[in-house]
């Protein structure tokens, strides 16, 4: 899962998307206690914890879609439906998967969850993230897949130079957050040092990922985000990194603010500029837009009408079906009556092929034409 190419399609402006590893023990059973409690809490409608390779077999909507397959890897497949703004339904789905490679202990799993919505998606509404996963720094969910980075946090630039630019790197090609690096002008107290994020509306919260630069980082952050993103680092202040290639909306004189206090208050200008980046159009992953694949077409968490529905369309298929099997046998036995007739006609009715009769004769009342002739109605539709 580390690897990340992009497909040429940019992310619906109805989907919410989000790739991470939770560090904990038992990632499965911390989604399980949390999608009980919020049924039980009337917040979610209904939810399904399916194995993978089951779900696959079992898919409800399009049985023959390979897409619905989430991979040999995938450990776990859950689904939830819940409601937002009274009646907009959101259908989301989280699958968790073993890391393709272990770099060392701890790594932990590997989760995808990709959420949809009737409608444009709303950054007010409560993040998918926490649909799935306890809102509780207790546990472990929140790390990207981009190593020692963690939402809901602040993340420290490394020191080293060679370290702090193939950090850069990951963050965009790999990940599929927002990052967002903010400049300490001076060692923050403990109100500064929560990180930007938890003034961002709910669902957009869980999409970004806050890096911070010490006060005496200012000069190689600013020459390593040049070097490898063309944007500068303005010191005590931040800047809304780009992804990788760089997107034509992106204008990075646009999202660099200048200046922001880490005072505990709420810095305005930065949130305006990472709500303004977050609505813009953005390329969609080629594992992302696998996952939203799944979620379309591999659904499982019906509501009563959609079962009908199904039901319904079932009844159809299997009726067209029952249909055209037996046109094809009345087909075969006019066929095969034909070309009885026609051995019969060529030969006496006793059943050995005898020879022209001598004299003038025509090549269309030979006993080869004569079945070829039988047959050859049965290839025009028209006859």
């Amino acid at each position: 899962m580390a690897k990340n190419s992009t497909s040429s399609t940019t992310v619906p402006d109805t989907a919410w998307l989000g790739r991470g590893r939770h560090l904990g023990p038992e990632p499965e059973q911390d989604v399980r206690r949390n999608l009980i409690a919020l049924k039980a809490a009337g917040v979610l409608d209904d939810y399904l914890d399916l194995d993978p390779a089951e779900a696959a077999r079992s898919t409800v909507l399009h049985p023959r879609d390979e897409s619905a397959d989430p991979g040999p890897s995938a450990r776990r497949l859950f689904e939830a439906r819940w409601h937002v703004a009274d009646d907009i339904t959101v259908r989301a789905q989280l699958t968790t998967y073993d890391p393709e490679t272990r770099r060392k202990d701890g790594e932990g799993v590997v989760w995808v969850l990709a959420a949809e919505a009737e409608r444009a998606w709303d950054p007010h509404w409560p993040s998918p993230a926490t649909m799935f996963w306890p809102d509780s720094d207790r546990v472990a969910w929140d790390h990207d897949t981009v190593p020692d980075l963690r939402l809901r946090t602040t993340n420290h630039l490394p020191k080293d130079d060679d370290e702090l630019r193939h950090r850069l790197r990951e963050c965009t090609r790999q990940s599929w957050f927002v990052h967002v690096v903010v400049h300490e002008a001076m060692t923050p107290d403990a109100r500064g040092q929560q990180p930007v994020s938890v003034f961002l509306p709910p669902s957009l919260r869980h999409r970004v990922v806050e890096h911070r630069g010490t006060p005496e980082q200012a000069q190689i952050a600013d020459f390593a985000m040049k070097r490898e993103l063309g944007v500068r680092m303005p010191r005590g202040g931040a800047v809304v990194l780009p992804t990788a290639p760089q997107g034509a909306d992106y204008d990075a004189e646009r999202f660099t603010v200048r200046s922001v206090f880490l005072d505990g208050s709420e810095p305005t200008e930065l949130l305006d500029r990472i709500k303004e980046y977050a609505a813009l159009p953005r390329p969609l992953p080629a594992d992302a837009e696998r996952a939203l694949t799944r979620l379309r077409h591999g659904w499982h968490l019906l509501t009563p009408d959609e079962e009908l529905a199904h039901a319904r369309s079932m009844v159809t298929r299997y009726a067209e079906a029952l249909d055209a099997m037996t046109k094809s046998r009345d087909l075969y036995r006019e066929a095969a009556e034909a070309a009885q007739a026609a051995l019969a006609e060529t030969t006496g009715g006793d059943g050995v092929l005898r020879p022209p009769a001598p004299g003038p004769g025509k090549a269309e009342g030979s006993p080869l034409s004569a079945i070829t002739k039988a047959f050859g109605r049965f290839r025009d539709p028209n006859k």
